[in-house]
Parts: structure tokens; sequence; C-alpha cells
């Protein structure tokens, strides 16, 4: 092809919303089961903790996670003096920066799925005798599925479109935080909009497939009940 598209920013943005959906997922279900079923002082705060990222422009975001990120102060001077390892223009940092600010697009389906059960079907499997996981594994996650199911795609379309958090806090270094967008971005600078238009049309088609198959999942939920 002479088109001059490279491949390896979207294998990179691929990689990044793989992984981050994955540590959302495990982090994800027992927030939300804390959320949904615990009373603790705090808990609206709690709340809005989680679901803030949302609302906050990333720029906002990603000036504080610098400044957490330097090598010099916060969470980056302890990383890199206990595991060698950069967070600031690293596919690491990438990582955490997109776990943070994709947070509320993975514990909010969940939240509100375990909330829709309700607490007697709880109560029946541990009548039953049913340990927490047991219920957990074979009674909560089958019966939000959907729930399940839309965060998980939620997370990752969020990730692959990200430009703001990744700019910051990535930067384009090519291989590592070199992105889909990012890639976008600079072709756009460099007014080279033939090949911008086949990066945005590839993410286009991306997030669409994915928003087709969650609304899909919410249309049979729905046919169901």
């Amino acid at each position: 092809m002479n088109s001059g598209i490279e491949w390896l920013p979207f294998i990179t943005s691929l990689k990044l919303a793989t992984v981050t959906t994955i540590i959302l997922l495990s982090i994800g279900i027992p927030v939300a089961l804390i959320l949904a079923y615990a009373d603790f002082r705090g808990k609206v705060l709690a709340e809005i903790v989680v679901t803030l990222p949302m609302f906050l422009p990333p720029t906002v975001i990603g000036f504080y996670l610098l400044i957490l990120f330097s090598p010099s102060s916060g969470l980056g001077k302890i990383v890199r003096e206990l595991f060698g390892v950069e967070l600031l223009f690293s596919f690491t940092g990438l990582v955490t920066a997109s776990v943070i600010h994709s947070m509320p697009y993975m514990i909010q389906p969940l939240r509100d799925g375990l909330v829709s059960l309700g607490r007697s079907m709880l109560e029946a499997s541990f009548t039953l005798g049913k340990s927490r996981i047991s219920t957990l594994m074979h009674v909560m996650l089958p019966n939000i599925k959907t729930s399940l199911l839309t965060g998980v795609m939620m997370t990752f379309v969020h990730v692959m479109g990200e430009f703001g958090i990744v700019l910051m806090i990535g930067g384009s270094v090519p291989g590592e935080t070199r992105v889909a967008s990012i890639a976008l971005y600079e072709k756009v600078e460099m007014m080279n909009y033939a090949e911008a238009n086949i990066y945005a049309g590839i993410l286009v088609s991306v997030s669409m497939a994915m928003l087709l198959i969650i609304y899909m999942l919410r249309n049979s939920k729905r046919e169901v009940l």
C-alpha cells in the first residue's frame, strides 16, 4: 500500500484498550458490589469520586496526573524508586491514566446491573448455603451479563478514542504511546487530510460496531423482560 497508513498505532490502541478493560473489570466488580450493596459513611462521596472522571475535561485529569506521575514527586517518584519504572511517556503510565479516566464507564453499568437484581436473589442463594464467591460467579454475574458486556465495550471504545489524556501523559512514542488518535492528530497537523480521514474512518467504524452491539444487547434484554 502507498497510502502511508501505519498500523502500529492501531495495534498500540488495541493493546491499551484491552489491558485497561481487563484491569478495570477486575477492579470494577468488587467496587460495584460495594457501591450497590454496602452502607457506609461517605458512600455518596465514593460514588462522586468514581463518577467524576466522566464529567471532568480530559485535560484537567491529564494535568493532575502529569503532576502525580512526575518522577520528582508523587506517585511517579514512588514507582520509580521501587520498580525503576517511569510513568510519564511510557505504556505503563498510559495504562494507569486510562484506568483512572475510564473507571466510570466500567463501574456504572456494573453497579446499575447489581442494583437491579435486588437483595432477594442474593438472600435466597445464601439460604441455600452458597458462599459469597459462588453467589457472585453463579448467580449475580450471569444475571447481569448485559450490564457486564456493556461496561466492557463502553470501556474499550472509550479507551480507543482517548486523546487528551494520552497526549499529556504518553506523548507520541512510536510503538509505546503513539496510539491511533495521536496518529490522526499528527496527520491533521501535517494537513494530510486524506490519510487523516482513513485513521478517523477506522476509529468511527470500531466505535459504531461496539455501540451497535451494546444497543442490540439492551434491546434483547427488553424483549426478554
